[in-house]
């Protein structure tokens, strides 16, 4: 037994990974009565209210569930964000960038375990030294927001590392793909993508389609949508926008403090270009996703995804 499925009590010891304007409520209670366990994004709620409104429900129905926060200075609302968390409660955290000091504490606090992610042996170090309950390694093989060391070797490295546990994330889709990180000792898997194309996820057909129609092949990296590399699909409006930065944003990049202007005014941007195009039916096709991409043959519920990466 993994120490996530000990740890939560899980059937399997997965995380249905948080996903950026894909992750939903439905989603989260589909994963719960498959045997797994969603982590819902705090920031996919644009108020306090529609959060809180998540967090009533799950918690209404008993069911087991995670938050992701971003910890960082770019994150402007995450003082609701955790106030709200902690006033409904959830059964861990996950943080994504900045310092997670103060979450660990304030989530420590009411029994609430906190997972950080992390994307090389530094910074996981400083996470377990702030009392980080485990660690999620971020890899080259994941979606969305990436790392730059494959899976195998990031977990074997934060393993011998740090004594506390270390969940894997990045290309896991099918039987075959789960089970290799279990045998690498990972302790707990994320798995994302491939649940972008469920009958739960609220996106449109056309971006649910688009994860059958295309494969690994089509995964290209792009830092124009947020100023952090990020996986998206080749589409034709890809190719037109281009991947790589203009020699204006270069010229910024260079500069401190325009850096961080910058950074917030591009993920104010990309969230309003990928919310369009996950959600409005004719809207320019730039969709996040990763290279198990490969495993989505067809749209369909969740346990059946479940079941088709944990069965052989």
């Amino acid at each position: 037994m993994a120490y996530l499925d000990k740890k939560l009590k899980l059937k399997h010891p997965i995380i249905m990974a948080p996903m950026f304007l894909v992750s939903n409520v439905n989603m989260i209670i589909s994963a719960h009565k498959s045997g797994i366990i969603g982590c819902l994004p705090a920031h996919n709620f644009r108020t306090q209210e529609a959060l809180e409104k998540a967090l009533q429900e799950l918690t209404d129905k008993k069911i087991k569930f995670g938050m992701n926060l971003i910890v960082n200075k770019s994150n402007t609302n995450y003082e609701w964000q955790i106030e709200s968390v902690l006033k409904f409660g959830c059964d861990f955290i996950i943080t994504s960038l900045g310092n997670p000091k103060n979450t660990i504490e304030l989530a420590h606090k009411q029994n609430i375990i906190v997972f950080c992610d992390v994307t090389n042996i530094e910074y996981a170090k400083k996470c377990e030294a702030l009392g980080a309950d485990a660690v999620v390694g971020v890899s080259s093989d994941a979606g969305g927001h990436l790392g730059q060391i494959p899976s195998a070797e990031l977990t074997k490295i934060l393993k011998q590392n740090i004594d506390i546990p270390v969940l894997s994330s990045g290309g896991v889709g099918d039987y075959k793909s789960y089970h290799s990180h279990l045998k690498n000792k990972s302790d707990g898997v994320l798995i994302g993508s491939v649940f972008i194309a469920c009958t739960e996820s609220e996106v449109n057909h056309k971006y649910k389609q688009a994860m059958v129609d295309y494969t690994d092949k089509d995964i290209v990296i792009t830092s124009k949508l947020s100023g952090t590399p990020c996986t998206i699909i080749n589409t034709p409006a890809v190719q037109k926008m281009g991947t790589e930065e203009n020699w204006i944003e270069k010229i910024l990049n260079r500069n401190k403090s325009l850096k961080k202007l910058l950074k917030k005014i591009r993920f104010l941007r990309s969230w309003k270009t990928l919310e369009k195009a996950a959600f409005s039916a004719n809207y320019d096709s730039i969709w996040c996703a990763g290279k198990s991409i490969k495993y989505v043959k067809s749209i369909e519920p969740v346990k059946k995804i479940v079941e088709r990466i944990t069965k052989k």
